[in-house]
C-alpha cells in the first residue's frame, strides 16, 4: 500500500492530511492523485460512495490551481445539495493556508447570497446542476475560463434526471478543461458522456472483492456527530463484561476518543500508525491481557491485531467502504462467540450505511441508544451481582468485625445503603450522562420524483408545495429541494412520503395538473 508521500503531494499538502489524521490513501486516491498531477488525460474513475473521492480529486486540484484568480477556475458538480455543502467543506479542510476560495452553490440557499460570494470572486464552485443552469442564464457564473471539472456521482445524477442539466453547463465550458467523471457505476448513458464531451481518457477502477460477513450481531444508532461519544459511553456501561475495538477515521479521532474515555475512569487506550513499534506492542500487550478492556484504534493500526474473544467491535465513524466494514466486524464473534457490531450513522450517513448494507450483503438492524434510566437499571444489576459473588465467597475477618462494630450501633439497611452510597453515589448519579436528542434521519433514505409540468404551465415553488400537500398531507418542512424548470420540475421527499404521494398517483390518469413519478422512470420517458 502506497504512503500518500508516494504520491508527488507537497510537503504543504502533506502536512495538511497529517494535521487532519490521515493515515494513508484509499486505493482511489493512490490511483488518481498522482494520475491528475502528473498526466494531462481525462479522468473516469469508478468508485463507491464514501471512498476518499473528495480528497482525490481535491487535493491534486488545490495543488495545481494558482494562488490569485479573478475567475472561476474549477467546477465541481453533485446530485444534491447535501453532497455539494459536504464537498465544498472536506475541500476547504484541504486547502490548508492555500488562499483559495470555495463555495457550494445549490437550489434552497438564498440566491442573494450565492450573488454577494460570486461576486467577490470565487476559484472553486461546488454546486448542483439546477443551481449552476440557474446562474448560467443571468450571467452570474462563467466557466468558459475553469481548467478542471468534475462530475461527482454521475449515476446519481443519471438517475435524478440531470443528465440534460449535465450537458448543457458542459456545453458552456471551454474544450482545453481536464474533465473528471466519478461513479459507482458505468451505465451506457454515462459512457456516452464521457465519450462525447471528454478528450482521451484514463479509466481508474477499484476493484471488489467477494465480500462475506459472519454470524455477528448487527446494530446501527441514529445520533448527531455530538452526541456519538455519550452514546458510546452509555452502550459500554450497559454491557456486563464490555471488551470491545472503537474504531475512528483519523489518528486525531482515536486521540480525543481515548483521552476522554479515559478521563470518565474507563480502562482505555489509543492504537494508531503514529506510534512506535514497542509502544504498539506495549499496548497490544495489556490489551490482550485485560489490562485494558477499550482499544481505541485506526484501521490502519488495527492490522494485525489478533485477540480472540472481542464481545464489541464499534464504529464511530462509519468505514471508507464495505471491505473495510466487513473487516471491522469480522474480528468480534470469534472462538464460537456470538459478537456484537455497532455502528454509528449521522442524519447525513444514511444513504453510505444502505450502501453498505447492501454491497456486504449483510442486515444491520437499528436499535435506540439506551435511555438513562436503563444504564444505571443495568449498573445497579452489576452490583447486586459482585456484592452477592463477595459475599458468598471469602471475607476478610477485618471487614467482618468492622461490620459487626456498625450494626451494634445502626441498623443493616442504614449501613447496607450508607455503603453503596459512599461506594456507587457517583456512578449510579443520572446526572452523570447528558441527554441525547433525537437524531432526524431519513429512515429509508430520500427519493427525486419527477413532476410534469414546469414554469411554462405555471408551477412555482409554492403552488408545487401545495399540490404535494393537498393530494398527501405531507407537511412543507418534509418537502425538499424543489426545482422548478420550464417544461418539468423535481422535488426530493424522504421515501415514506415519497410512497404516500406515489401511491395517490398510481390510482390517478393524466389530465388536469400535474403528474409526480420516480424520477428514474421520467429520464426514460423523456428519451
Amino acid at each position: 500500500m502506497a504512503s500518500f508521500e508516494d504520491l508527488g503531494l507537497s510537503e504543504q499538502t502533506l502536512k495538511v492530511i497529517q494535521k487532519k489524521g490521515f493515515e494513508e490513501p484509499t486505493p482511489i486516491q493512490e490511483k488518481t492523485i498522482p494520475a491528475i498531477l502528473t498526466g494531462t488525460k481525462d479522468i473516469v474513475g469508478q468508485a463507491q460512495t464514501g471512498t476518499g473521492k473528495t480528497a482525490a480529486f481535491g487535493l491534486p486540484i488545490i495543488e495545481l490551481l494558482p494562488d490569485i484568480s479573478r475567475s472561476v477556475q474549477a467546477l465541481v458538480l453533485t446530485p444534491t445539495r447535501e453532497l455539494a455543502i459536504q464537498v465544498a467543506e472536506e475541500i476547504n479542510s484541504l486547502k490548508g493556508k492555500r488562499k483559495l476560495n470555495i463555495i457550494p452553490i445549490y437550489g434552497g440557499q438564498s440566491m442573494e447570497l450565492q450573488l454577494r460570494s460570486l461576486k467577490k470572486g470565487v476559484d472553486i464552485v461546488v454546486g448542483t446542476p439546477g443551481r449552476i443552469i440557474d446562474h448560467l442564464k443571468r450571467k452570474t457564473l462563467k466557466l468558459n475560463r475553469i481548467s478542471y471539472m468534475v462530475l461527482d456521482e454521475a449515476d446519481e445524477m443519471l438517475n435524478m434526471g440531470f443528465l440534460d442539466d449535465v450537458r448543457e453547463i458542459m456545453d458552456a465550458t471551454p474544450e482545453g478543461k481536464r474533465t473528471m467523471l466519478f461513479s459507482a457505476t458505468m451505465p451506457t448513458e454515462i459512457l456516452q458522456i464521457a465519450k462525447k464531451y471528454m478528450g482521451e481518457y484514463d479509466v481508474l477502477k477499484v476493484t471488489k472483492g467477494q465480500l462475506t460477513v459472519k454470524q455477528t450481531d448487527q446494530i446501527y444508532f441514529e445520533v448527531s456527530a455530538a452526541d456519538k461519544f455519550e452514546a458510546l459511553c452509555r452502550i459500554i456501561d450497559m454491557e456486563e463484561e464490555f471488551y470491545g475495538l472503537v474504531f475512528c477515521r483519523t489518528k486525531v479521532d482515536v486521540d480525543q476518543i481515548s483521552n476522554r474515555l479515559i478521563e470518565r475512569g474507563y480502562d482505555a487506550d489509543a492504537l494508531h500508525g503514529d506510534m512506535s513499534q514497542s509502544l504498539r506492542e506495549r499496548i497490544l500487550g495489556k490489551f490482550k491481557k485485560g489490562m485494558l478492556n477499550i482499544l481505541v484504534a485506526t484501521d490502519v493500526a488495527a492490522r494485525g491485531i489478533d485477540v480472540q474473544d472481542l464481545t464489541h467491535v464499534i464504529n464511530f465513524a462509519l468505514p471508507q467502504d464495505p471491505e473495510s466494514y466487513v473487516h471491522r466486524i469480522g474480528r468480534t464473534g470469534r472462538a464460537g462467540k456470538e459478537g456484537i457490531a455497532i455502528t454509528f450513522i449521522t442524519p447525513s450517513e444514511y444513504r453510505k450505511l444502505q450502501f453498505i448494507q447492501r454491497h456486504a450483503k449483510t442486515d444491520i438492524r437499528k436499535a435506540k441508544i439506551p435511555r438513562v434510566k436503563e444504564v444505571i437499571k443495568a449498573k445497579k444489576r452489576r452490583i447486586r451481582s459482585d456484592l452477592k459473588e463477595i459475599a458468598t465467597t471469602y471475607l476478610e475477618n477485618e471487614y467482618i468485625d468492622m461490620s459487626r462494630e456498625l450494626l451494634d450501633t445502626y441498623e443493616p439497611e442504614q449501613i447496607v445503603a450508607a455503603l453503596l452510597q459512599y461506594s456507587f453515589q457517583e456512578e449510579l448519579d443520572e446526572k452523570s450522562y447528558t441527554e441525547i436528542a433525537d437524531a432526524v434521519v431519513d429512515n429509508k433514505g430520500k427519493t427525486r420524483l419527477f413532476v410534469t409540468q414546469g414554469k411554462k404551465d405555471g408551477l412555482s415553488r409554492k403552488k408545487l408545495e401545495e399540490f404535494i400537500r393537498d393530494k398527501s398531507g405531507i407537511a412543507s418542512n418534509r418537502i425538499r429541494d424543489i426545482h422548478i424548470l420550464d417544461k418539468f420540475s423535481f422535488v426530493t421527499l424522504p421515501f415514506n412520503e415519497a410512497e404516500i404521494l406515489l401511491s395517490h398517483f398510481k390510482k390517478k390518469t393524466k389530465g388536469a395538473g400535474p403528474f409526480i413519478t420516480k424520477a428514474t422512470k421520467a429520464k426514460r420517458s423523456r428519451k
